[in-house]
């Protein structure tokens, strides 16, 4: 939209480009030596290490990296479906812990994808497939019962699209995991909770296990911030999920079963025709 595409190296060490969905930010950690945060638009959206690419920074991250843990026994290697890249923070975290993976990456903003191989290069031997589609339509290209693993994290103008958030779209989901995979989705929402409650309740007409991971201050209502929710056909590791969500440097809670179901109030599933993108966080957020 009439910004340059030129990057440019300020002197702090940043990269600053304009890509498809806003312009986007490297931000060097002063920390870390070879570790970066992405912004788009002035927000967080991904940091990585290319150093420890194990190593996650986000809350987030680190909750949808347990889902990634307790997919299967440790070092075993994975069939992952990530639906959103950003900086392919989560895609190098399963090629690092579970070598030999292979992995699918879905990401719109081809300008960002360029980006991130150019500044933030993968590991060459990393078995990582990058897409530059939208996140459904790449989504219906993979192969039925292919994934062990699914992940959503989508945000467009920091908020998740609405034809993501919809049962329809969980069936494509349902359809690419194999018997027993599991899905994980990053959604943000604040008080009332109406998106995350909406999401709850599409989860569970679609899946037989769901569970919620999030900080108590988010469930309560009193801020905005990040939820992971996690659904499978299978018994959910909730025991160990519980266990590590509550040792992170931010601890969360796990909600599931009936307190799960009544966290909903009520809401009904979304579908195609009255799905809404999830609401914007406010300025607040990100100062």
């Amino acid at each position: 939209m009439g910004k340059s595409r030129k990057s440019r190296r300020e002197q702090a060490g940043a990269v600053v480009e304009a890509v498809d969905g806003g312009l986007a930010e490297l931000i060097p950690d002063r920390d870390r030596a070879r570790a970066w945060t992405l912004l788009i638009d002035g927000a967080p959206q991904s940091h990585v290490d290319l150093d420890d690419p194990a190593f996650l920074s986000f809350e987030y991250q680190r909750r949808l990296g347990h889902v990634v843990d307790l997919a299967a026994p440790p070092g075993r290697p994975l069939r992952a479906v990530h639906l959103g890249g950003g900086a392919l923070t989560l895609a190098r975290y399963v090629a690092a812990t579970r070598p030999r993976s292979t992995q699918q990456v879905v990401e719109r903003d081809a300008a960002l994808v360029r980006l991130v191989r150019r500044d933030l290069p993968l590991d060459p031997a990393a078995r990582i497939r990058v897409r530059s589609t939208d996140a459904r339509e790449g989504l219906a290209k993979v192969a039925d019962g292919w994934a062990d693993l699914v992940l959503l994290d989508v945000f467009s103008g920091a908020r998740t699209p609405a034809h993501l958030t919809s049962t329809e779209f969980l069936d494509e989901v349902r359809r690419a995991l194999r018997p027993g995979g599991l899905y994980a989705a990053n959604l943000a929402d604040g008080p009332p909770l109406a998106h995350l409650r909406g999401q709850i309740a599409t989860v569970a007409a679609r899946f037989a296990e769901a569970a919620l991971v999030a900080d108590p201050a988010v469930l309560r209502g009193k801020r905005f911030g990040n939820a992971v929710l996690v659904a499978c056909d299978a018994p959910l590791p909730l025991a160990e999920l519980t266990r590590r969500a509550a040792s992170d440097p931010h601890p969360a809670r796990v909600e599931h079963g009936r307190t799960l179901t009544d966290f909903t109030g009520g809401a009904t599933p979304v579908t195609d025709t009255a799905a809404v993108a999830s609401p914007a966080p406010p300025p607040s957020v990100f100062r």
